[in-house]
């Protein structure tokens, strides 16, 4: 009599498919995908994927990543120093950091948010009119990995109407909400005539109320000798959630290095200054 088929292997024609379940968990521990003829380890395809996403993920949110277009993140030399801000205008606080800057003959860059600087045009002339760089940081502070290439545009857009709507000019330079860069954000930059994107080299944790001497600690790594380049700090003189955002420790930390950084002989730039870095200055093709 002729052997019965196994019951683990059925038959198409003259091939053979296996039936049995080699799942995940099956067999000795390996991961296996049933197939016509037999199994097939997946992990030669799950590891590429991996670390793809992996490195996507680096490429959006990591500071020092240009793997979706350059970005400038620090200046040319150690003896220079750009202090930035995000989330304002902040009538709370930016008059506040702008009399600082006077004192100790400071120049800072401002990223605003547009809606901010809609509800506050006579504060952001201030700011440009008092010697400070105005920046881009989109219209409603959104997070740019989830927007699609029509969304990003109008969120740059409507910032940039904003801006200019107050001062004439709309700003050269971009800073995306929390440091996060979709594939689609260099090409939306580039149509919209701007020059970059700014991250930074040097971040304090500020965003959240707090005591001064915490930040005034954090700040201590910025500027310091011996470095190839200067850095580019980002603070926070806004909440992007509202208006009037409680930012005194940013104000006092400020007044306790200001006059340290310029008795140490570093000068404050702002972002459109010859002194950054060579990437920033370099032509976009």
């Amino acid at each position: 009599m002729a052997a019965l088929p196994s019951p683990e292997i059925g038959f198409i024609g003259e091939r053979p498919t296996a039936r049995e379940n080699t799942g995940w968990n099956a067999g000795q521990g390996r991961a296996k995908i049933n197939c016509i003829g037999g199994v097939l380890n997946p992990w030669p395809f799950i590891l590429p994927a991996t670390a793809a996403a992996g490195i996507a993920t680096w490429g959006a949110v990591g500071p020092s990543a240009e793997l979706f277009g350059p970005t400038v993140r620090h200046t040319a030399s150690a003896k220079t120093l750009a202090l930035t801000f995000d989330d304002g205008p902040n009538p709370a606080v930016t008059p506040r950091l702008l009399d600082l800057f006077d004192r100790y003959s400071a120049r800072a860059t401002f990223f605003l948010i547009g809606k901010f600087a809609r509800a506050c045009p006579d504060l952001v002339r201030e700011i440009s009119a008092r010697g400070h760089l105005l920046g881009n940081h989109t219209d409603t502070h959104a997070n740019l990995i989830f927007q699609s290439r029509a969304g990003i545009r109008e969120e740059l857009a409507r910032c940039q109407e904003a801006v200019a709507a107050a001062r004439s000019d709309p700003p050269r330079w971009m800073r995306p909400p929390y440091g996060y860069r979709s594939p689609l954000l260099d090409g939306e930059i580039r149509r919209a005539d701007m020059q970059g994107i700014v991250m930074w080299s040097r971040i304090c944790w500020d965003w959240k109320p707090q005591p001064p001497e915490r930040l005034i600690a954090r700040l201590a790594r910025a500027a310091r000798p011996g470095r190839p380049h200067g850095d580019i700090v980002v603070l926070h003189d806004g909440d992007h959630r509202a208006l009037g955002g409680d930012r005194h420790h940013v104000v006092a930390a400020l007044g306790h290095w200001l006059p340290r950084w310029r008795d140490a002989g570093l000068e404050f730039v702002t972002i459109d200054s010859p002194a950054v870095s060579d990437s920033a200055r370099a032509p976009r093709i």
